[in-house]
């Protein structure tokens, strides 16, 4: 294809925009259409962005605007299906975390994009990010089995608390945050999970029956590897430890240390930001004592969120430009799907769920 790709983008929300404007300022895209169910919000994006044909159907736009590319920022409900329209339509894809709602949706996805060719990018964003692929690295270096340990618990009230109780409308926390955080985990291992276990608790009587907004998993794997991870949302969720990234093997651990001043666990920016890694010896000397200092790794110039946004889309237009196979990369997300998901029903009937 000749010329900048033209490309539409479906959600206009915190995600979609930062998506909306990498592909604004990038001479690879150009953007023919914003689609979001807010007229508000739709409106403001594309003022932002110079004025842009604006639809509130995803169907309509996709058939007025017959673009090369669709970027999907929606809730998680609509993902794969939006995803099979665009590449039936002949369009490569890039779709926000979780791939799809189920394991059969997903497989789906990236069955579609094997037989037709096209490229399907999932939104882990940690993937394009120097400080976290240097944490991976580190923790590849510790030995084995892996003791890996993370969180994100986000207090939030007003407009987010509004927008995390309709995103909880199609799944919880543990799944939504989950897969991003399991996906690091499988790929520190190289390892294959084999069970997953999961508690949770509804913390609050404005959720639809059946949802939780609190949710912990384990998950154990063949290398003797275990992992663990917990999310909560809400005006309830404590500020305290809202951010642990931690890894430990018989070498010694690595840690993600955090600053104080990104604020509180509902900015966006703090989810990403790094500061500094610190690696951890366990070697001792004949006297018992630490043979060596801790190491620290400085990261205060990483990315910013939507200079990593930037990155995502640069990396599918590079996609497209020079046919890359993104098939590893579709099968990890459909792995960490499948871990998350079987999480939820670990929850559900409490009971471990082996892989």
């Amino acid at each position: 294809m000749k010329g900048p790709i033209p490309v539409l983008c479906i959600g206009c929300g915190s995600m979609g925009s930062s998506h909306a404007r990498a592909y604004h300022k990038m001479a690879g895209f150009k953007i023919v259409g914003l689609v979001d169910r807010n007229p508000e919000v739709l409106a403001s994006l594309s003022a932002e962005l110079g004025g842009l044909p604006q639809f509130e159907d995803f169907d309509q736009a996709l058939e007025v605007t017959n673009p090369g590319a669709v970027s999907i920022s929606t809730y998680p409900d609509t993902h794969a299906r939006y995803a099979l329209a665009a590449m039936r339509r002949g369009c490569h894809v890039f779709v926000e975390k979780p791939l799809a709602e189920t394991v059969e949706d997903g497989q789906a996805v990236a069955d579609l994009a094997k037989s037709t060719n096209r490229k399907v990018l999932v939104g882990y964003i940690l993937r394009v990010h120097p400080a976290w692929q240097k944490f991976i690295e580190l923790a590849r270096t510790l030995g084995k089995p892996l003791v890996m340990r993370m969180n994100l618990n986000q207090q939030t009230s007003g407009s987010a608390w509004l927008w995390l109780k309709h995103l909880m409308e199609s799944m919880s926390p543990l799944v939504d945050c989950g897969v991003h955080y399991v996906d690091i985990m499988c790929q520190m291992t190289g390892a294959k999970p084999v069970s997953v276990h999961a508690i949770g608790a509804r913390l609050t009587g404005e959720l639809m029956p059946g949802m939780y907004n609190y949710g912990q998993l384990q998950i154990a794997y063949d290398d003797g590897s275990v992992g663990w991870f917990e999310a909560g949302w809400g005006p309830m969720i404590s500020e305290e430890a809202f951010f642990i990234k931690d890894v430990i093997g018989p070498l010694g651990c690595v840690s993600i240390v955090t600053a104080a001043a990104q604020g509180s666990s509902s900015n966006l920016e703090a989810h990403t930001r790094t500061n500094l890694l610190r690696l951890h010896h366990a070697q001792l000397d004949s006297e018992g004592r630490f043979a060596a200092p801790d190491e620290i790794f400085d990261m205060t110039d990483e990315p910013s969120h939507q200079e990593l946004c930037d990155r995502e889309q640069a990396y599918l237009l590079c996609a497209i430009q020079e046919d890359l196979d993104l098939s590893d990369h579709l099968r990890d997300a459909v792995n960490s799907l499948r871990i998350v998901l079987a999480a939820d029903q670990s929850f559900r009937r409490g009971e471990v769920v082996h892989l």
